[in-house]
């Protein structure tokens, strides 16, 4: 799968057309599928659900310029997985180490809300997308939608690998599978996810890389 592929890519019709419409409203938008962010061949590929509409959607890049973005790159960082804590450009100079991030739908859904065939038409670049890693590389679902993304992606049964937060689950291939709560804004306000939460997980993982 190439980059270009995959810009080119309105393969659900239904998020073609929503992002036509916000093309033709916000010009200076991205308003395309995005592309992964990261090192080429990680040791960690990070899967969130979508691109958000002032975030990805905006700027192009991975939870990049939301409130999501602000969590996730602080604590990478503070585990040595981001050159710096901020990410809210594409030419901010934030680099990421040891790993990537991709997203499991790769446009901007309305609502955010991505339809469940939607997820399964996209399903196949994260497909592609893992079997291109490392053969010991880690998987780091944000959110239940990613968790069964990832799954569906390696041919695995859903029911036996049950998303919980914090939970790490050892894959037949010799993968390994870490689960958070996704860091969007709805769930650090509501406290279903706390910074410390979400800290306890990336450090494991980051342990784990070291």
């Amino acid at each position: 799968m190439s980059n270009a592929e995959l810009l080119a890519c309105r393969q659900c019709s239904r998020l073609a057309r929503f992002l036509a419409q916000v093309r033709k409203e916000k010009p200076d938008y991205h308003a395309r599928p995005v592309l992964p962010f990261g090192v080429v061949a990680p040791k960690l590929l990070i899967v969130g659900l979508a691109p958000g509409m002032h975030g990805a959607n905006r700027t192009g890049r991975p939870f990049t310029g939301d409130y999501a973005g602000v969590l996730l790159y602080k604590t990478l960082h503070k585990h040595g997985l981001a050159n710096q804590p901020e990410g809210a450009e594409p030419d901010d100079g934030l680099k990421l180490q040891h790993c990537r991030i991709t997203n499991a739908v790769k446009c901007l859904p309305p609502e955010n809300k991505p339809l469940p065939a939607e997820i399964k038409q996209c399903n196949g670049y994260l497909r592609a997308e893992i079997a291109a890693l490392p053969k010991s590389a880690m998987l780091f679902a944000l959110g239940n939608i990613s968790h069964q993304a990832i799954l569906r992606a390696l041919d695995l049964k859903l029911k036996e690998y049950p998303f919980k937060h914090g939970a790490c689950h050892e894959l037949p291939d010799g993968r390994t599978l870490f689960d958070s709560y996704h860091c969007s804004r709805y769930n650090t306000n509501t406290r279903r996810l706390t910074p410390e939460m979400f800290d306890t997980v990336v450090a494991t993982i980051a342990q784990r890389i070291k």
